[in-house]
C-alpha cells in the first residue's frame, strides 16, 4: 500500500480533528468505514473533548493499536500486555519526536482551556498550532510500527 500520512494530513486540514485524522485515515484497513471511524474517535480531539489532555493524535494511535492486535479476552493478560507495549511504544515515539503526549505541552498553552468549542479552521489557526505536523507525525509513527512491510 501507499503511504496515507497525507491523506492524514488532509483529513485535518479539511477541518478534522487531531483524532479522526489518524484513525479514519487507516480504518479501512481493519474493516471499518469512514463514517464509523470518524464517529468512534471524534471525542477525543483536542486532547479528550478539547480538555487539552493527552494529544488526539496519540489517542488515534491508540484506537489502531487496539484494531491491530487488541484482544476481546479479559483473561488473557499476555494479550494485554501486548497490546499496552505496542501503545506504550508508539507513545513513547510521540514522545521522543516532541516531548510530550500531552496536548497542552504540545500547544505551549500555560491556562487551562474553559470552552468546548472549537476554533475556526483559519489560515491563521494553521500558522500557530502544531496540529498538522503532529497528525504527520502521529501517522508516520502508525506506518511504521503497524504497517512497516505493507508500505510501498
Amino acid at each position: 500500500m501507499k503511504s496515507r500520512v497525507n491523506e492524514a494530513v488532509r483529513l485535518f486540514k479539511e477541518g478534522y480533528n487531531c483524532s479522526q485524522s489518524v484513525f479514519a485515515t487507516y480504518a479501512d484497513l481493519f474493516g471499518i468505514d469512514r463514517e464509523t471511524a470518524l464517529k468512534i474517535s471524534c471525542g477525543f480531539g483536542g486532547g479528550f473533548g478539547r480538555m487539552r489532555e493527552v494529544c488526539g493524535t496519540v489517542s488515534g494511535m491508540t484506537l489502531l493499536a487496539g484494531m491491530a492486535n487488541g484482544n476481546p479476552d479479559n483473561k488473557n493478560q499476555q494479550a494485554k500486555k501486548e497490546n499496552y507495549d505496542l501503545v506504550r511504544h508508539m507513545a513513547e515515539e510521540f514522545k521522543k519526536q516532541n516531548g510530550s503526549i500531552v496536548c497542552h505541552e504540545l500547544l505551549g498553552l500555560t491556562k487551562p482551556e474553559t470552552s468546548s468549542t472549537p476554533e475556526a479552521r483559519t489560515p491563521q489557526y494553521y500558522k500557530k498550532r502544531p496540529c498538522a505536523d503532529l497528525v504527520a507525525m502521529a501517522a508516520q509513527i502508525v506506518e511504521d510500527t503497524l504497517f512497516k512491510d505493507q508500505i510501498e
